[in-house]
């Protein structure tokens, strides 16, 4: 019996030190673990309109064919969004790296070397004393040839590898929605753009035709000045005021030349004008929006789906991180000739290798690093929780505040209209006025400064309501699609 126990004693230890290793690895820390939140109000408003304009392309939405000339140049020049492209091959490198982690390891060695053991050395003492038949020794510095294919692969028991490429193939599709809100994004910075460059054509175009109002009122300031109706101060008043007036087409003269270079830059373009058509821009109509119902953001939404990737691809890292504090189990294997001469090297079986060996490891002691990649694997899991919640609380705001914008807006120009009108005809009347003495010429330069204001205003509120449905339509999530 005695005999026996000593016989399987190594097996015995080799046993106990497995169970070790197992029990080790296997207890990992516990974690508080945190899901996210993705319940959104039921509605906008009171409406229970299911149509929602971002299903809408982004040629459907914009129909000004200038406007769509640019955005399509947009799309194939813009840097940032083919930086974005370069990012999405990168991430499908990465999960080609992956998938190849968890499948063998297969390559080919050859080698040729010589070697000349010293005679006083364990192994040079025992060739010395070795005996060997005349005519057999063994050359001497030895030579040694081998050709062998070898192989490598660690057996993915508790899905480690297979969790990093899935974690990969989240993080491609998150740079893939990534690009997409690069290209909602792109749209809605072009269109507003554009509209916004239209609105500086028409305040240049009320500057001028202001300006020849104001300067024939000057010619008839001067008439009555020379018949001694008026004194030069009020000449001087005139004319600072002209000056002002032509001093402020520059300032509208640099807004257009900085927005055509904006826009230029978003199409990855050297500056060159802008081809527009500027003209009835105060007709100029939003297109009628259907918001839908905000669970609709979640699907429509580039960043949302993205915040969601991203989630996936965190939990998945976790995964990844506990594994570590598992035992691992390698097999190598190896198949190949050796020789001392290349006349031996193919002869089977004499100068035939083999090998096959696996190994079990597992961290014992000093698990510091793996503890804290699991911590931080999990810290960077409950940031990408909040940052889900975030985005989609975010872009149900951003909805929610262009709901208002537009219908706020729309108020407000029917009333700043009705105000033009109203200042546009007090010129005239003032004007009447003033030649029949019944009215200061500081009423006329007030009334033509308020007209002009008015008027400025006016383009302005108009540019604010073709953004507002701009950012709506980004807002949605549309022009990916």
């Amino acid at each position: 019996m005695s005999k026996l126990i000593s016989k399987y004693k190594y097996v015995y230890v080799i046993a106990g030190c497995l169970v070790l290793i197992t029990y080790t690895g296997c207890k990992t820390p516990s974690l508080v673990q945190r899901e996210a939140n993705t319940e959104t109000p039921a509605r906008y408003n009171d409406s229970q309109d299911t149509l929602n304009t971002a299903k809408l392309t982004w040629k459907e939405y914009f129909t000004d064919p200038y406007l769509d000339a640019l955005i399509d140049t947009a799309l194939h020049n813009n840097q940032e969004l083919n930086i974005t492209l370069q990012e999405i091959e990168i991430s499908r490198n990465e999960i080609r790296e992956k998938k190849g982690e968890y499948l063998p390891f297969v390559g080919l060695k050859g080698s040729a070397g010589i070697d000349k053991v010293a005679r006083y050395t364990n192994i040079g003492a025992m060739e010395s004393n070795t005996d060997i038949k005349p005519g057999r020794e063994m050359p001497e510095p030895l030579p040694d040839y081998l050709v062998a294919a070898y192989a490598t692969w660690e057996a993915d028991i508790w899905k480690k590898l297979h969790n990093a490429k899935k974690a990969a193939v989240s993080r491609y599709l998150s740079t893939v929605e990534g690009r997409n809100f690069v290209i909602t994004n792109l749209i809605a910075e072009v269109a507003s753009g554009y509209y916004e460059l239209l609105a500086l054509d028409n305040q240049l175009d009320i500057v001028k035709k202001n300006i020849e109002i104001q300067s024939n009122a000057l010619k008839i300031v001067k008439m009555q000045k020379a018949a001694a109706q008026l004194t030069e101060l009020a000449v001087r008043r005139f004319e600072a005021e002209v000056l002002n007036t032509k001093s402020l087409q520059y300032t509208i003269q640099q807004r257009i030349t900085e927005t055509e270079n904006r826009i230029n830059f978003l199409l990855g373009r050297y500056p060159q004008p802008i081809q527009r058509s500027s003209k009835n821009f105060e007709d100029l109509i939003p297109e009628a929006v259907h918001t839908g119902i905000p669970t609709q953001l979640l699907a429509n939404r580039p960043d949302i789906k993205q915040a969601e990737l991203d989630l996936a691809a965190a939990k998945l890292d976790v995964k990844v991180a506990k594994a570590r504090f598992y035992p691992s189990l390698g097999i190598s294997a190896a198949i190949g000739y050796q020789a001392f001469d290349p006349a031996y090297l193919i002869k089977t079986p004499k100068s035939l290798l083999y090998s096959l060996g696996g190994d079990l490891t597992a961290p014992l002691i000093n698990r510091n690093a793996i503890k804290a990649t699991y911590y931080n694997a999990n810290a960077k899991q409950i940031q990408a929780v909040y940052n889900y919640e975030r985005t989609i609380l975010n872009a149900y705001v951003e909805v929610a505040n262009q709901l208002a914008k537009i219908n706020n807006l729309e108020k407000s120009y029917e009333l700043k209209a009705k105000q033009v009108e109203a200042l546009s005809q007090s010129i005239g009347i003032s004007n009447s006025l003033f030649k029949s003495a019944r009215a200061d010429y500081m009423e006329v330069l007030l009334t033509q400064r308020d007209a002009l204001e008015s008027k400025f205003e006016l383009v302005e509120t108009k540019m604010q309501q073709m953004s507002a449905m701009v950012q709506i339509y980004r807002a949605l999530g549309g022009g990916w699609n």
